[in-house]
């Protein structure tokens, strides 16, 4: 398969682990990753904010920068179900490309760590991921995988919510980071970065609370490796 990398804006400028690590896991599994330098915001943000014609002009940049590519990978909920609502294009979150197309569930991980994982609300309520990223770390070897007390609770993030609505986005972190902290886990997954940013400034305040990881970091961590640096 040609199979390319879709960073995200957020990803690129302030975690580069995830891409990185998406990047290594799909290697580790005999693929070739290309990583077009073209690539620009999908246009999520305009459209959340009510931008229509900016969004479609950075929907199409996108489109134009991509074609020809069999799949198109990002380790990004949220940005992946703006692209598949509002393109064409191939697009997967890591845990659909990995579990539906390649059919790969034991990626070669090993993690010895306590993990729980929140389930984003766009790959919870969009692109519907159920199950496969946690099927995915529960084949990471040495990893004790731990249930999130409620959770399918939004975080309270939300992109620009939680500037507008400063007051409901904090009361609802506070109540993910008491569950977070409740399940004695050493890091706290997930598969957007955006969240894993929201939640760990919360947890941060929050003595011998799980460290925010994106889960492409653990699927890409093996004996004496640890996460993606």
């Amino acid at each position: 398969m040609r199979i390319a990398l879709f960073v995200t804006c957020l990803n690129d400028a302030l975690f580069p682990q995830a891409g990185i690590a998406t990047v290594t896991v799909l290697e580790r599994l005999g693929h070739t990753v290309e990583f077009p330098a073209a690539q620009t915001c999908c246009g999520q943000l305009h459209a959340n904010t009510g931008y229509a014609a900016p969004a479609r002009e950075l929907e199409r940049g996108v489109e134009a920068v991509f074609a020809g590519h069999d799949a198109i990978v990002s380790p990004s909920g949220s940005c992946v179900a703006h692209l598949r609502t509002h393109t064409g294009l191939p697009v997967y979150e890591l845990s659909e490309l990995l579990v539906d197309v390649l059919g790969s569930i034991d990626v070669g991980a090993s993690f010895p760590h306590r993990v729980t994982y929140h389930p984003t609300c766009h790959g919870l309520r969009v692109l519907r991921l159920r199950d496969r990223p946690l099927r995915l770390l529960a084949a990471v070897r040495q990893l004790e995988l731990v249930d999130l007390p409620e959770p399918e609770q939004c975080c309270g993030f939300g992109g620009t919510f939680a500037l507008k609505n400063a007051g409901v986005s904090g009361a609802m972190l506070a109540d993910k980071c008491a569950n977070a902290v409740a399940t004695g886990a050493d890091y706290l997954a997930a598969a957007d970065s955006s969240c894993l940013m929201h939640i760990g400034g919360g947890l941060a305040r929050r003595p011998g609370a799980p460290r925010p990881i994106h889960y492409a970091e653990i699927l890409a961590a093996t004996p004496g490796s640890g996460p993606v640096a």
